[in-house]
């Protein structure tokens, strides 16, 4: 929970924005809201509110979420190797709910195994937050200057330099990770084709670019696997 109430502020921020659009989509308080406490995903929330507001098929709606959060799959790949082998299925499908960019940013930190109870806790206050903020947003988000809401926007920035920095600083190899995302990422904004297909998809060039740099860090750096875990189990 202590790690959590960051990442709620964030999103409380964040999601007010989300809130706005949404009322300018035509919804109201209750469906903006149950749609952030289901969907948990702001690029997705964000994408569908623009296929909805523009009367988009639900093909085009399902094709976008497909993409935009394929990435929480890679996530949950990792995730996987951090939880004891013994976590039952339940406990797993619950943390899969909350597998975000933030809640697993702060995950990867912890030491293995990874208890469920780690990931309830976050959770317990940051969809609070994420949804909240959505609700409130359609209730009284148009009372708000333009500035202010383009400043909200940008605490989602602030929770991963807040969530990265620290493990950056801890660990070389994720530092060169890092900076080696920022290069690529900005020249992919100008080199010919590939910044159409960011402009054109940016959920699908985020994956390619996750997959690429992770897979290159992966050979020249691999993690050495720590069997203590494995070790413990079979003594249990």
């Amino acid at each position: 929970m202590r790690d959590g109430l960051p990442i709620a502020l964030g999103y409380f921020a964040v999601s007010f924005s989300l809130g706005i659009q949404a009322k300018d989509a035509g919804m109201s308080v209750l469906q903006a809201a149950v749609m952030s406490l289901t969907s948990l995903t702001s690029a997705g929330e964000f994408a569908a509110l623009s296929i909805i507001a523009t009367g988009g098929s639900y093909i085009s709606m399902a094709l976008s979420q497909l993409i935009i959060n394929l990435r929480y799959i890679l996530m949950s790949f990792a995730l996987s190797q951090r939880i004891a082998p013994e976590t039952s299925s339940l406990h797993r499908t619950c943390m899969s709910y909350g597998v975000t960019d933030e809640i697993f940013g702060i995950s990867v930190k912890q030491p293995k195994p990874l208890s469920p109870f780690y990931t309830y806790g976050a959770l317990l206050l940051a969809v609070p937050g994420w949804v909240a903020g959505t609700a409130l947003g359609v209730a009284a988000g148009n009372i708000l200057p333009d500035n202010i809401v383009s400043a909200l926007n940008l605490a989602l920035y602030g929770m991963f330099i807040a969530v990265f920095i620290p493990q950056s600083r801890e660990d070389k190899h994720v530092a060169f990770a890092v900076l080696a995302s920022m290069i690529i990422s900005t020249a992919c904004a100008f080199i010919p084709f590939i910044k159409d297909i960011r402009k054109a998809s940016p959920g699908t060039m985020i994956i390619i670019l996750t997959v690429l740099i992770s897979l290159v860090f992966a050979i020249l750096f691999p993690i050495k696997e720590n069997d203590d875990v494995s070790q413990d189990s079979a003594e249990k």
